[in-house]
């Protein structure tokens, strides 16, 4: 049995424009049913979404027999919570809060063994197909992908350093955190906001690496892709299920007074 092909990895490196979609709902079948629409890739919310790592598991489990990619995200940039997701299956991680490159070649060094890495080694995992890959301690991290995200300001400072550091894939813009942290908090949309989206964007571009992000505005989420962004979550589970369960309920008003 041979190791698994990221496709998504291969993808971005190439520059190709890959849609996603944010799974925040932590349940294996919603999952499945996000997987079948088609999506380019999936991202298993760890960090915000109500997961712990069976749930990640099973998630990555549900999403296998589809083309979308799964990219995980830990709800931090530990080594432990890493290497339990590496284990499980994922070959890409999306990292919460990376702000310098110390961070970075830290959570690359999670992704590696020794002596590269610090990664503990075992074998009878579900990414080593329970021992099936015979060489999956020497190539596991040729289909890796790690990607930081970048969402403060302090990010934005070190990110030429953060992109620069061996092992990073790509960078992700997270316009949510990155407006508070430069005290807009709640105001993703504002202009300074999206200035310094565009800006960063731009400066991962130049740095020779894939950028991508998250937006639910669709005209947004084309401005991106037209900037050069390689990889673009254009919606949530959360947020689809929330308007269109209120759009119906709106369009069938309640007829009892009480109501």
């Amino acid at each position: 049995m041979d190791l698994p092909v990221n496709h998504f990895k291969r993808a971005i490196l190439a520059r190709e424009s890959q849609i996603g979609i944010w799974v925040a709902l932590g349940n294996p079948y919603s999952t499945e049913l996000v997987a079948a629409s088609g999506f380019d890739w999936l991202l298993l919310d760890g960090e915000h979404g109500p997961n712990d790592t069976l749930l990640i598991g099973a998630q990555l489990q549900a999403a296998a027999p589809y083309c979308s990619h799964s990219v995980a995200r830990p709800p931090s940039g530990d080594d432990v919570t890493i290497k339990r997701y590496l284990d499980l299956g994922a070959q890409t991680l999306l990292i919460p809060m990376v702000e310098t490159a110390e961070q970075a070649r830290s959570i690359v060094a999670a992704t590696r063994y020794a002596p590269d890495g610090v990664r503990g080694i075992a074998t009878m995992t579900r990414a080593a197909r329970w021992t099936r890959i015979p060489d999956y301690l020497k190539r596991a991290h040729e289909q890796l992908c790690v990607i930081p995200q970048i969402e403060s300001v302090r990010g934005l400072e070190n990110l030429e350093e953060i992109a620069a550091v061996p092992g990073v894939d790509a960078l992700f813009i997270g316009p949510a955190d990155l407006s508070a942290s430069m005290g807009y908090i709640g105001g993703a949309g504002h202009p300074d906001v999206l200035a310094e989206v565009e800006r960063a964007i731009a400066r991962i571009v130049a740095a020779g690496k894939p950028a991508g992000i998250l937006t639910v505005d669709e005209t947004l989420a084309q401005r991106y892709l037209d900037l050069g962004c390689s990889f673009v979550a254009v919606g949530v589970d959360t947020i689809i299920l929330a308007k269109a369960v209120d759009a119906l309920r709106a369009r069938f008003p309640s007829r009892n007074a009480a109501g």
